[in-house]
């Protein structure tokens, strides 16, 4: 169990561990149901005949509006109250997974067409990208206000940890909810009603912090997705003092966060594909193809945060070797997952890549942060934080329409971006 040291005075509440594990599930909740929507996605495209690139575009809208709007959030916990907009983040999740769920129902059913159901979809997806994002700092912020400084950081790590435990968690459970009735639509019903449950538990349970005066404060995170694995770099921005922003072109960090992006790229534009070639590749129908994307899903998250909590501390290297190696390992997954004809090779490769991107973050992450000094640490790692979320504005876009000319182009120039990053790594880092 987790050791929580609390912050005593006068009018203060300390954190229990009832207390830690609301703030857990309401982190756990969106980030399950987050991947499990990305899980089935691509079934349902194809299902109700929509393009493939619209698919993405009308999915990843919400993390154009989560990279935007998360850090105007962070800002407003103090003043608004950190248990209100821990609830209206999980309410914004509720309310987006619900609508988008009947929307999705209606076009598989036939009752509106393909292009309405995913522009309907589009500004359902928005409401959890505009409110959903409020969620991770509402909840750092309120741990932070009642645990001391000493014990601040392993516990802003704990409750970050929730996000990549997401990221196994709701592709294991979507094909469970996929049901006779609700179809491919089932999931998001789902994980709404299980949302339903953490936000009355918040709701009831969660003491108010609304008109308390505690110092505490949280950190805009990425956007929820195998992409988004805990790197540690919301935990700084948390905890760290505010100074003045730092700017991404700085020259002791812009290589750092050049490698970063590169990476990034790289990986969502091959993550948004994966689904679409699980089910052009095995040439299996949309409906039932959920499982088997679920399983190669699993796999990357699972491998990705085995490089992260197991194997980079083990390891003892260097932030470059970790870009370098990370880069390396990465781009044989993806040419390993191109090549690859059955479920087994696609899953093996496909861990492969999520092994080097699981290393790429940390290595970038750990280079920045080590570039600048302890005062600007806050300030760092809120670059690091947006550069993990701005891959999600273009590069999933970009992906589909490689995938729209071949299947295996994602891959490939994925591959090719890493190979341009070592080179380029070797002598600029």
């Amino acid at each position: 169990m987790l050791a929580i040291t609390p912050k005593r005075g006068v009018g203060t509440t300390a954190l229990t561990t009832p207390h830690f594990l609301l703030l857990y599930a309401a982190m756990l909740v969106a980030a399950a149901g987050n991947t499990a929507l990305q899980s089935v996605m691509p079934a349902i495209g194809r299902e109700i005949g929509i393009a493939d690139f619209w698919v993405a575009i009308a999915y990843t809208w919400s993390a154009v509006l989560w990279v935007l709007l998360a850090p105007y959030w962070a800002e407003k916990s103090d003043r608004h109250g950190r248990k209100l907009l821990t609830l209206m983040g999980i309410g914004g999740f509720i309310v987006s997974m619900l609508i988008c769920g009947m929307i999705l129902h209606a076009g598989l059913e036939g009752w509106i067409g393909g292009v309405l159901t995913f522009v309907l979809f589009a500004v359902a997806r928005g409401i959890y990208g505009s409110l959903g994002c409020a969620t991770p700092s509402a909840t750092q912020a309120y741990l932070a206000s009642r645990t001391r400084r000493s014990g601040r950081v392993a516990a802003l790590s704990a409750l970050s940890s929730s996000f990549g435990l997401g990221t196994i968690v709701g592709p294991a459970l979507a094909p469970l909810f996929v049901l006779p009735i609700l179809g491919l639509a089932g999931p998001l019903f789902a994980f709404a009603a299980i949302a339903i449950g953490v936000f009355a538990a918040v709701l009831w349970w969660l003491p108010n912090d609304r008109f308390a005066r505690r110092s505490g404060r949280g950190a805009a995170m990425s956007y929820p997705s195998m992409a988004s694995a805990v790197t540690g770099a919301s935990v700084i921005a948390a905890t760290a003092p505010r100074r003045t922003r730092l700017k991404w072109h700085d020259s002791r960090i812009r290589s750092w966060i050049i490698a970063g992006v590169a990476a990034g790229h790289a990986q969502a534009a091959t993550l948004t594909s994966i689904g679409f070639f699980v089910i052009d590749r095995l040439g299996i129908a949309p409906r039932g193809s959920e499982q088997p994307i679920a399983i190669v899903m699993m796999a990357g998250a699972s491998a990705t945060l085995a490089a992260q909590w197991g194997l980079i501390p083990r390891l003892n290297i260097g932030p470059r070797a970790l870009i370098l190696w990370g880069a390396s390992i990465a781009a044989a997954g993806l040419v390993a997952t191109m090549l690859a004809d059955d479920l087994y090779g696609i899953t093996i490769g496909f861990a492969l890549a999520s092994i080097g991107f699981g290393l790429t973050r940390p290595g970038f992450t750990g280079g920045a942060s080590l570039a600048v000094p302890l005062a600007e640490q806050g300030s760092v790692a809120g670059v690091i934080t947006a550069a993990n979320g701005i891959s999600f504005v273009a590069a999933p876009g970009a992906g589909m329409l490689l995938y729209a000319v071949d299947p295996n182009l994602p891959f490939a120039v994925g591959a090719l971006v890493l190979v341009g990053l070592i080179l380029w790594a070797r002598k600029a880092l």
